[in-house]
């Protein structure tokens, strides 16, 4: 292969590592933000318990209703939240296929650089000299 054409594949297969990298960084923080977001509502949920202290009917209701409505938002966090996940797996899987190519063009790079060397050896040996020994006279 031509080295110009490898030198070219590498450059894209260095961008879209870059690329695949900060991917993967999104999705991490992603998966990190609904987990925050989770751990909160779940939170919240547990804040909003009846206590002992509260006796009125309307107030326990009331906890009730809003406890409902947090469990609910609770389970829809906890599947964003595997969603994220599953996302983070993906785009985890997606960079380390960009750094296997981006690895691979490398090796073709130095396979192609020791091939060009050991080609420049062999020009270099067989080769006629370049000057003739003359031999002063004896």
């Amino acid at each position: 292969m031509d080295s110009k054409k490898l030198a070219r594949i590498h450059r894209v297969r260095t961008l879209q590592l870059g690329m695949a990298q900060a991917a993967e960084a999104r999705a991490r923080e992603q998966a990190a933000s609904e987990a925050a977001l989770s751990h909160r509502i779940s939170q919240l949920a547990a804040a909003v318990s009846p206590s002992e202290g509260d006796s009125a009917a309307v107030s326990i209701a009331a906890q009730a209703h809003y406890r409902e409505k947090l469990h609910r938002t609770a389970e829809a966090a906890d599947n964003r939240v595997r969603a994220a996940e599953a996302a983070a797996t993906r785009a985890l899987e997606a960079r380390q296929s960009a750094k296997r190519d981006q690895t691979a063009v490398e090796k073709l790079l130095a396979r192609a650089e020791a091939d060009a060397a050991l080609r420049a050896i062999r020009a270099l040996q067989e080769a006629p000299p370049t000057r003739k020994i003359r031999h002063d006279p004896c």
